[in-house]
């Protein structure tokens, strides 16, 4: 039984051995299984590493092709390409990373920028951008605002020689602006004669010798010929005063001949605002200091008086008291401008 059994053993091992041929074959089965296992994961990864494409072309509003216009293609990584679109305005960019964010800037003379989305491309992916359409650029209109003081100045005087009291009388020597422009000396000049000879002027010289003429005053008598002196010499001074202080030494100075209305305030501010005037003026470059043209049209005419006044009227203590009542006169009548006379006169206008 031993023997039967051993023979049964040899004759099953003789059965399942393998001839050569047999082996080869099977070791080929064995690469190609596993040829088909690792094939799949290298396709995969080469697809991963294959680049990308965008492409593209830039037209107008009314769909034509933008020839010579520049496209940038950035990404985070700050790499820029650059290319300018043909006569087709068509624009290729290639070799692109997959798994990056792009975007696109387009930009061409006459037109407003483009700026495309962000862009992710798939591997191997060839990615055809669209709507990459440019408008006109919107014009731009720039205004220069040229400030003249000349003009503004000008203006200004035009519309206080338009100022009278009830309409009438002229208050050409005040402005209401809150921000008055300096005057020319030309301005100065033209303004000074404008008072002058204003036919109300001329009634008022009239006026103010009749009461002299009345009060005997200066002394040269009475009679026609003596009011025609006093017509004269009231003549006299006011437009000495008119053209030293309002018109030759503000020209000099650089200061202004004008009173600045105030209007605004309590009480106390504007009273002293009126009765420092004759004693405080504003510059030509707006600042505010002693008022030399004031005192000085003021001082220059009482001294000048002595030239055609009675000789019992001259010498420096009439001049220094004609020169203290013509200051008093002044305080007075610019607290009478900003209490009074401003309510009183019809303004033409308003020039900022």
């Amino acid at each position: 039984m031993f023997g039967t059994r051993t023979g049964s053993f040899a004759s099953v091992s003789e059965s399942i051995m393998l001839k050569p041929s047999q082996i080869n074959f099977a070791a080929l089965v064995c690469l190609v299984l596993v040829a088909s296992v690792c094939m799949p994961a290298q396709t995969s990864h080469a697809n991963q590493l294959k680049p990308g494409t965008i492409v593209g072309t830039v037209i107008d509003i009314n769909n034509d092709p933008v020839p010579g216009a520049t496209v940038i293609l950035k990404n985070p990584d700050s790499v820029q390409q650059t290319v300018v679109t043909g006569e087709n305005g068509s624009f290729e960019f290639n070799q692109l990373r997959p798994g990056i964010v792009y975007r696109i800037d387009v930009s061409a003379s006459g037109f407003a920028a483009w700026i495309s989305p962000t862009i992710t491309l798939e591997a191997g992916q060839y990615k055809i951008l669209t709507g990459v359409q440019l408008r006109i650029e919107t014009e731009r209109t720039t205004v220069n605002v040229h400030y003249d003081p000349v003009e503004i100045a000008t203006e200004q005087i035009k519309i206080e020689e338009q100022q009278r009291v009830f309409g009438i009388i002229p208050n050409y020597y005040v402005t209401y602006e809150s921000s008055p422009a300096p005057l020319t000396a030309r301005m100065k000049f033209g303004l000074a004669l404008r008072v002058s000879t204003d036919p109300v002027t001329a009634a008022g010289i009239l006026f103010v010798a009749s009461a002299r003429q009345a009060a005997d005053s200066p002394n040269y008598g009475q009679g026609w010929g003596a009011y025609g002196k006093r017509v004269g010499a009231v003549a006299a001074d006011g437009f000495s005063d008119i053209l030293i202080g309002g018109a030759i030494l503000p020209s000099l100075l650089h200061q202004d001949p004008r009173y600045f209305y105030q209007g605004t305030g309590t009480t106390g501010s504007r009273i002293r605002h009126a009765m420092l005037s004759p004693f405080i003026t504003r510059n030509d470059n707006g600042k505010w200091g002693p008022n030399y043209s004031s005192l000085g049209g003021d001082l220059g005419s009482s001294a000048l008086s002595n030239l055609y006044f009675p000789r019992s009227n001259r010498g420096v203590g009439l001049v220094l008291g004609q020169f203290a009542l013509s200051t008093a006169e002044r305080i007075g009548s610019s607290l009478a401008q900003e209490f009074i006379v401003g309510k009183l006169t019809h303004r033409g206008g308003h020039v900022n």
